[in-house]
């Protein structure tokens, strides 16, 4: 259904001069897309980054035409619109510095599961690669876990392939629009990801598969989820971009050591010798690491031993019982609590010696 809303998150993306992060302050201020346009151009003005200048091209927009006729496109390919502020849109990304601010989605899994990562790595992958990426998705079978990467040759597709075979759900994040499926022998594999997962892109129905669109595909690659696992690269890859982005995300980063003298593996080796990524030797390492161990330890202790904490403190310390460690993103998904609520409840917790924060942002309870 076309609604004013949904033109103007659309109309949002088109104003010159103003990027996700400018747009994304203008919606947490005003609250809505409809909002934003309906302010005077002082109240725009007074925003942090936006000025006069910008305040003004905000007010002269009024080619709201094309928007509306991309909406048709989405209701006739059945496609979803996902702008920032919706419940559905995916929460790890949405704390990230840089999000989209509308996402195109066609799938029949949600983007907020409790686990998510990112498997990437070279287009020309090798027996080795695609041996280990392999076996990395079938040990996580059992945890139910999200598989997302960005559909093309390589390490990427097996990644994919792999997800379909072991009846996890998987996710494409593509560098262009519903209109095609890029590369075009991977349409059939998108077909079947559409079926027990989802494609997702952030650019408009026609849009093609253009050189400067991937380094923003890679983005949504890197933050949408709980860590990026990356199986071969060079060091001028094209995933080594979506590592960096991970770890300015501060997400956990996995990187597949190879041999020093084989360039599909000299990106990986950089990733490690700079400590942007942990070398990856194992699928438990990986699985020990994001706390999908449940730990008997963590699991006897009870909220009872804490009647003096809140209601907020008390849901937060009942979720660390059951996981090893979380990293807050997650822990604010499966809270769902205000993001202020959470925080002023996590510090209290930290003060009182509760939990503890480890690095990249993650916490455990303390022993």
């Amino acid at each position: 259904m076309i609604t004013e809303e949904s033109i103007y998150q659309l109309s949002l993306t088109q104003i010159p001069d103003i990027g996700s992060i400018l747009t994304k302050q203008l919606v947490d201020y005003f609250g809505s897309a409809s909002a934003i346009f309906k302010a005077r151009k002082k109240e725009l003005a007074a925003v942090e980054g936006i000025g006069e200048v910008r305040a003004a091209q905000i007010k002269k927009f009024t080619n709201h035409l094309n928007s509306e006729q991309e909406l048709k496109k989405i209701e006739q390919h059945q496609l979803k619109l996902i702008f920032l502020t919706d419940e559905q849109y995916p929460q790890r990304l949405k704390n990230c510095s840089d999000p989209p601010l509308v996402l195109f989605f066609k799938g029949n899994k949600p983007l907020n599961p409790s686990r998510i990562i990112s498997v990437i790595g070279s287009r020309n992958a090798t027996d080795y690669g695609r041996m280990v990426t392999e076996q990395l998705i079938k040990a996580l079978q059992p945890y139910d876990v999200m598989i997302v990467s960005g559909l093309a040759h390589g390490i990427d597709a097996i990644a994919h392939r792999a997800a379909l075979q072991q009846q996890l759900p998987t996710i494409g994040v593509m560098a262009h629009g519903f209109k095609t499926i890029y590369p075009y022998v991977h349409r059939s594999l998108a077909k079947e990801m559409i079926d027990q997962g989802g494609l997702l892109t952030e650019f408009w129905f026609d849009a093609l598969p253009d050189r400067h669109h991937f380094p923003q595909r890679n983005r949504i690659v890197a933050g949408i989820s709980d860590a990026t696992v990356v199986i071969e690269t060079a060091v001028k890859g094209g995933s080594m971009i979506t590592a960096d982005l991970a770890f300015e995300y501060n997400r956990d980063v996995f990187a597949v050591p190879g041999r020093i003298y084989d360039q599909r593996s000299s990106g990986c080796l950089q990733l490690i010798a700079q400590n942007k990524a942990t070398a990856f030797t194992s699928p438990e390492q990986i699985i020990s690491a994001l706390g999908w161990l449940e730990s008997k330890k963590k699991k006897s202790l009870q909220k009872k031993l804490f009647p003096e904490l809140s209601r907020e403190e008390q849901i937060i310390v009942s979720i660390l019982t059951e996981y090893h460690q979380i990293h807050v993103d997650e822990l604010y998904l499966k809270t769902k609590l205000p993001s202020s609520a959470m925080a002023s409840a996590i510090l209290n917790l930290e003060l009182q010696n509760i939990i503890i924060q480890l690095p990249g942002k993650r916490y455990e309870l303390s022993s």
